[in-house]
């Protein structure tokens, strides 16, 4: 609608326990990890924990959230890890969210 500030969003890399990584998006990166960690987030993590935050991108929105994600998931683990080398780690501040 006009005039609506949309939700900022956040595409996430998680590195699992076996080393492999996941990529997701959230509007809310610390919910969204305690689910991954509590085993109620994905059917992938799930088996694969514990998992840790290993790249955070802010992103403008939802859409732009799941075009990121979907870019991500189709790049080779190298290109991967060369952008969790660059990423943020951190979360975001509450401000942020």
């Amino acid at each position: 609608m006009a005039g609506e500030v949309p939700w900022m969003a956040f595409v996430y890399l998680l590195r699992c326990a076996d080393d492999s990584l996941y990529c997701g998006w959230t509007t809310d990166v610390q919910r969204r990890l305690a689910d991954h960690r509590s085993g109620a987030a994905s059917r992938y993590t799930r088996s694969r924990r514990p998992v840790e935050l290993a790249a955070v991108i802010s992103v403008a929105d939802r859409l732009a959230a799941l075009r990121e994600e979907a870019r991500i998931k189709r790049l080779p683990r190298a290109a991967k890890l060369r952008l969790i080398a660059t990423a943020q780690p951190q979360m975001p501040k509450a401000s942020e969210e």
